[in-house]
């Protein structure tokens, strides 16, 4: 039974005044939300007066622009995103208008064809964004040659990409909350530093040599942890960070305590130095001496250090083991059930993602030529977890697209000290709300079954396979 259309424009009209009314409401109380949680953060603030005392100054106006920011946000998510959104009613009032001629299009070979098209433009955007970014990267000490801050920025962006990377091997691939990764990032750092102060050996000995003590305690930690997930996992991992930066600063003997290593000998360009005299890099090859030469060689250090990681996890997703980290992160009870050891299967996933921290903190400690705890606090490791969930965990591009977007970030907003962590909350915030699994959430798959070339086999022949 059809009803009369000015009763369903009626119905219509109900359902969006009141899709309206709602997200009004769920504006107007998270507006009063914000209004009482930063009243006192941002409305109020106190600073010493000439006399000692404290002054009182009031900052209604940024608190009122906050608060309308909060309800116009909370409006348009409940009004596009909600339980009652107006997306079903807008859809319906467009189809009205679409000719009845027309009604059919999904079904025909030109929708289809586009479907096609928007397919292979998302499976191949990906390699097209990769691209242009490496060849960015490499352009980066030409073009910025003369900016000694763009270069360095790049080194520590880097330097964070291949850290997330090694950390994407522990949560995206084998799906193992690690909240004390900057403990092998630390590792690696003072490895190299005590290994190069103590016994005389260069960083390439010693690059090597911190990587394989990093992964060492990567599996001292793994044994602990083997029968624990979640939560529990990610306390203990927590705690292992505090227990090595703890060991840090209170073992003076070893690591200099708080004050950390200093005069850390710099790389070599294979056993050439950066140095101003005839034996020197700059008089080698015919060069004015620069100090930039020295900072445009450690850029192309780490890029190679962080391709060599990307190049080596993307081989390792393909052989088993890589398979068998994903299929723990799925389900480890289905991956015990299939024969899987899940025992190798942490072990290997905690060693590898340390050996690259450690390298990652040989990298640091030579290119800062000084260490201390300070720079391994739980902030690294929240850091760089933020960097592997923001990219999407398991997505190597959406990982290096999050490192560059938050470093850089940090440094974009540095002259709004007050403001950054707020805007970076509320973009994070953001993000797992529209993109709950990061911002490149698909990633071609491990292994696929190439698709049979004689067709689907009839239902008559699998029955009488079965009888037979």
């Amino acid at each position: 039974m059809s009803r009369d259309p000015s009763v369903q424009k009626q119905l219509s009209s109900r359902a969006f005044f009141s899709a309206l009314g709602l997200a009004l409401k769920d504006a107007a109380l998270a507006a009063l939300v914000a209004l009482g949680l930063f009243s006192l953060l941002i409305g109020i603030r106190t600073d010493q007066g000439p006399t000692g005392g404290l002054i009182i100054y009031t900052r209604f106006d940024s608190l009122a622009a906050l608060v309308i920011a909060v309800f116009g946000g909370a409006f348009l998510r409940s009004l596009f995103f909600g339980e009652a959104s107006i997306v079903p009613f807008c859809s319906r009032q467009f189809a009205s208008l679409v000719p009845p001629r027309l009604a059919g299009w999904q079904q025909s070979a030109v929708a289809v064809w586009i479907k096609r098209i928007v397919q292979f433009i998302r499976q191949w955007i990906g390699l097209v964004v990769g691209t242009a970014l490496l060849a960015f990267t490499f352009a980066v000490p030409v073009i910025f040659y003369d900016n000694r801050y763009i270069l360095d920025l790049g080194i520590l962006m880097l330097t964070y990409v291949m850290l997330g990377w090694g950390l994407n091997i522990v949560v995206g691939l084998a799906g193992l909350l690690d909240l004390g990764y900057v403990a092998f990032y630390a590792v690696g750092a003072y490895s190299y530093a005590l290994l190069a102060q103590n016994f005389g050996i260069s960083f390439w000995i010693g690059l090597p040599l911190a990587g394989i003590l990093a992964s060492f305690w990567g599996m001292l930690l793994g044994f602990p942890v083997l029968r624990l997930r979640g939560d529990y996992l990610a306390i203990v991992t927590l705690a292992f960070g505090e227990i090595i930066r703890l060991i840090l600063i209170n073992w003076r003997s070893v690591t200099g305590g708080p004050n950390g290593i200093l005069s850390i000998p710099r790389p070599s360009f294979f056993g050439i130095p950066f140095v101003d005299s005839d034996r020197g890099f700059a008089a080698t090859f015919g060069l004015e001496f620069s100090p930039t030469h020295r900072v445009v060689f450690l850029f192309y250090v780490i890029l190679t250090m962080a391709l060599l990681t990307n190049w080596v996890t993307l081989r390792l997703r393909r052989l088993p083991i890589g398979r068998a980290w994903e299929a723990l992160r799925e389900d480890e009870i289905a991956c015990r059930s299939l024969g899987i050891n899940t025992t190798n299967t942490k072990l290997t996933a905690f060693a590898m993602g340390a050996m690259f921290g450690g390298f990652a903190g040989a990298f640091f400690a030579t290119k800062q030529g000084s260490i201390s705890p300070e720079s391994f606090n739980f902030g690294e490791s929240a850091l760089v977890l933020a960097i592997v969930v923001l990219g999407g965990m398991g997505s190597q591009l959406g990982v290096a697209i999050a490192a560059f977007a938050m470093i850089g970030g940090f440094e974009l907003f540095r002259g709004f000290e007050q403001y950054r962590m707020l805007v970076f909350g509320i973009a994070m915030v953001g993000i797992m709300i529209w993109r709950p699994r990061g911002l490149v959430s698909t990633r071609a798959p491990t292994l696929a079954l190439a698709p049979s070339k004689a067709g689907p086999v009839p239902t008559n022949r699998i029955g009488n396979e079965r009888n037979a």
